[in-house]
């Protein structure tokens, strides 16, 4: 029985994104907890101080997926790291099932989506949503499922015995989506870290976020994100998201007092070391 320290949830099943992230980010030996939604993954995040979580936070082609900024937010989270995953979608099938065998193909909807280009020249293929890209390809395993195909990763193939019909099927080749690792215990914030996740609320005056800008490049800190969120308790009001890197700490430090002078409200989400 591995300890609870080396407890990851994910979002999915074994064979999707989030779990091929989970296994490139730890060097050790994991146990994996699969969540089928990220309410669930948040859930078991709190629920123990020594669990992680790994969180989809944008993609290059889709963007940010907001509500999991919400989720950490809301919930205190602390992210603790990042990862930069090469998401690259296979057709699979049952062995010996070929293209013209497919009739129908089921995937995430996002997925679905980045495949558009490949299927526009298979019209008589429907396309049909599901929750979760893996899950897709074990359905059609476990169920010996003929004519159906899956949108899933080259892992799933492997673990789920299926065929790869065609590899590399997304329209936009360079196709990256950044995770975020969090955790409850913000003992684990890193003391050696070369970037920040911020939320913080301003005034709603003209040029209040020009200014907090300003302060950032004086201090030399350098704004790879900035995403704004509405402030549901108060209309007209928003919270914005940002990513900060810097070349040393003490450039982060400095400007810290500062910011949180100028805003109405400030909270550090991360302090950590840039993902790969």
């Amino acid at each position: 029985m591995l300890e609870n320290n080396n407890k990851i949830s994910i979002q999915g099943i074994e064979g999707s994104f989030h779990h091929a992230v989970a296994l490139e980010y730890f060097d050790e030996k994991i146990n994996i907890n699969c969540c089928t939604s990220f309410d669930e993954l948040v859930e078991s995040v709190i629920e123990n101080n020594t669990v992680k979580g790994v969180m989809a936070i944008e993609n290059s082609i889709a963007g940010s997926i907001l509500p999991n900024y919400a989720l950490i937010d809301q919930n205190n989270l602390n992210i603790i790291g990042e990862h930069y995953h090469q998401i690259k979608h296979s057709l699979l099938a049952l062995p010996n099932q070929s293209m013209s065998d497919i009739h129908e193909v089921y995937s995430h909807p996002m997925a679905l989506l980045q495949c558009k280009d490949f299927f526009s020249n298979y019209p008589k293929i429907k396309l049909v949503e599901s929750d979760d890209t893996a899950k897709s390809a074990k359905e059609i395993s476990d169920k010996k499922i003929k004519n159906r195909g899956a949108i899933a990763s080259i892992e799933a193939s492997d673990l789920y015995s299926l065929n790869v019909i065609k590899k590399s099927i997304q329209t936009i080749k360079n196709n990256v989506t950044r995770f975020v690792i969090i955790q409850k215990d913000i003992s684990l914030i890193k003391k050696n870290y070369n970037k920040v996740s911020l939320k913080f609320i301003l005034d709603h005056k003209r040029g209040s976020l020009a200014n907090i800008l300003n302060v950032m490049s004086d201090c030399k800190l350098n704004l790879t994100k900035i995403q704004s969120l509405p402030v549901i308790e108060t209309p007209g009001k928003y919270s914005f998201f940002v990513d900060l890197t810097f070349d040393s700490s003490s450039f982060f430090e400095k400007a810290q007092s500062i910011l949180k002078i100028m805003t109405m409200e400030m909270k550090i989400l991360g302090k950590y070391l840039t993902g790969k």
